[in-house]
């Protein structure tokens, strides 16, 4: 599998690199560098933020209430036998 190296863009080969992704240990050290400098960041919160300060999701459903899918449908006995 060809590819281009995520640091340097340069050309690699999976067949031929055994850093593959990367063109050598030079750039991989530098990507883990960068991971470990938290120099990347994930664009949108994985979480909600109200879902920290209520402990809870926000979807969570009030005990009594069916989900709008399975209305009619006995619901499961959660008892471990």
């Amino acid at each position: 599998m060809k590819h281009r190296c995520p640091i340097c863009k340069a050309a690699t080969d999976s067949e031929q690199n055994a850093e593959f992704p990367f063109c050598s240990e030079r750039c991989r050290m530098r990507d883990l560098g960068n991971w470990a400098s938290e120099s990347y960041v994930v664009s949108e919160p994985v979480f909600d933020a109200d879902e920290l300060e209520t402990g809870s999701k926000s979807t969570a459903e009030e005990p009594g209430e069916e989900d709008e899918d399975f209305k009619g449908f006995p619901k499961p006995n959660d008892t471990i036998h």
